[in-house]
């Protein structure tokens, strides 16, 4: 049977502020080893039968992320639907549902649905739990996966599996229910009890089946995404949606809208070395530790520290006669914050986007489909950017209202369109680009272009731009 996975990569993991932004978030960060969050997931589905390219679902602000980071480890994705707002998890489904029985060959495409910014450290373990649930999936039973616990964690829902186990496995029983998160006497019982998994947020079913009990259960759900569907378009690698009609789609979680109303839901034990990474100190407790106890990434010199995770990406960071500690740093901020705190770490987030602070969104690094850039310095009236634009990529067709543009290549080759001239420049070569004249630039070379941008004007928003033309359909 045809296994097509699905990639939930909507997030924006908040509580790993500074480095998870609201537009490069924890899914597309390299957290524990060289590849992203986003590229382990994937990486990681190798080894399992039958598995076709996987879908993603994603936000529209993050597709280029998306397209690139597949295209980094050599993949490609059936598909990538883009969701222009977040409703949760419930309408997503549902949409690579409909989108998995449109394009698979077979009519009872079965979905494995993951989240893209999960650590699994056992991935034999992972894919024997996929194979234990494949019976089960294939009758028409809708199956999550449930963590074996290690502690009594209060920061996850549980799942309680009763004692009528299903086939021939001691891994696959009936639910007998979902419950919220617990107190810490609670969750202690439920690790004595030994029935009780935690809701790792990863399913298993046939396509048509979550349809049909989503139709049972919340037909309000299945009918705009259907009407979302009904209109969609493709674009470069991506599906867009009817933004109307998904706008209008109740907001829902697949637990509330299905798993916790079924009678067919089934639990799959996993026990794989499963961290969800939902706060700094999941992150430190996944992560190698000294004989203090410490966890440290990057550059850094520990004095007399214990129990404290440390993550430097630019900067030395040195620490004297502190415990139990959270201290990282990007390149345009710094957290400090006790381990016992660092759920509060959204509270820090939301205070930013009330006063409107730009560190809530981006890095000073912003990634673009054709290359990135950072801003190295900003003052009144002017703006000092260091450009990196990919082989055979190009900027839109553009112009600005309210600012002036000083390019200075300092490596590889630049064509610049600069009103009706066009000029190939090379290392140490500049030119300037006049307030409202049409421009572009673009790298004709094998290597990567890298220019200083220097702005200047009164208004050096990133909003003023006018597009013409541009390669990926952003105008």
């Amino acid at each position: 049977m045809n296994l097509i996975p699905v990639i939930m990569s909507g997030g924006s993991g908040s509580r790993l502020w500074p480095q998870s932004r609201s537009l490069y978030p924890k899914q597309f960060l390299p957290l524990v080893n060289e590849q992203t969050m986003l590229q382990n997931t994937l990486s990681r589905l190798d080894g399992l039968d039958s598995v076709s390219d996987p879908m993603v679902i994603a936000n529209e602000e993050h597709r280029f992320l998306v397209a690139e980071q597949i295209r980094q480890i050599g993949r490609k994705a059936s598909a990538i639907i883009l969701e222009p707002v977040g409703k949760n998890t419930a309408p997503a489904v549902a949409l690579a549902a409909m989108k998995a029985k449109a394009v698979s060959e077979e009519n009872e495409p079965l979905l494995l649905v993951l989240a893209a910014d999960h650590v699994i450290k056992d991935v034999p373990a992972f894919h024997h739990a996929i194979e234990a649930a494949l019976p089960a999936a294939s009758d028409g039973d809708l199956v999550t996966f449930g963590v074996v616990p290690t502690h009594p964690e209060t920061s996850y829902g549980y799942i309680k599996a009763s004692e009528e186990l299903i086939g021939n496995s001691e891994q696959v029983a009936l639910v007998e229910s979902f419950v919220e998160k617990p107190e810490l006497e609670t969750a202690q019982g439920y690790l004595a009890d030994g029935d009780y998994y935690w809701n790792s947020g990863m399913f298993l079913f046939k396509a048509t089946r979550y349809l049909e009990e989503l139709n049972k259960f919340r037909p309000d759900i299945l009918q705009a995404c259907e009407k979302a569907m009904a209109i969609e378009s493709t674009d470069l690698d991506f599906v867009r949606l009817d933004e109307a009609a998904f706008q209008a789609c109740p907001e829902e979680s697949i637990d509330y809208a299905v798993m916790e109303k079924t009678t067919d839901a089934v639990v799959v034990s996993l026990d794989a070395g499963w961290s969800d990474v939902g706060s700094w100190s999941s992150l430190a407790d996944i992560c190698k530790k000294d004989e203090s106890g410490n966890s440290v990434q990057g550059d850094v010199l520990l004095q007399d520290t214990r129990n404290t995770y440390v993550r430097s990406e630019k900067k030395l960071i040195v620490t004297l006669g502190v415990n139990d500690l959270v201290i990282t740093e990007s390149d345009d901020a710094i957290l400090v914050a006790h381990k016992s705190r660092v759920q509060d770490v959204k509270k820090i987030v939301d205070r930013l986007k009330a006063e409107k602070r730009p560190e809530v969104k981006l890095h000073r690094k912003v990634y673009r489909p054709w290359g990135a850039y950072d801003s190295i310095d900003m003052g009144d009236r002017f703006q000092v950017k260091r450009i990196t634009v990919k082989p055979g990529a190009q900027l839109s067709l553009q112009k600005h209202h309210h600012r002036a543009e000083h390019w200075i290549v300092v490596k590889g080759t630049a064509l610049v369109t600069n009103g009706d001239q066009e000029t190939l420049l090379t290392e140490n070569q500049s030119t300037f680009i006049p307030i409202g004249a049409i421009h572009r630039l673009k790298n004709p070379g094998k290597f990567d272009l890298e220019l200083i941008e220097v702005q200047s004007g009164s208004y050096l928003g990133e909003d003023d731009i006018v597009r013409f033309e541009d390669t990926y359909g952003r105008v």
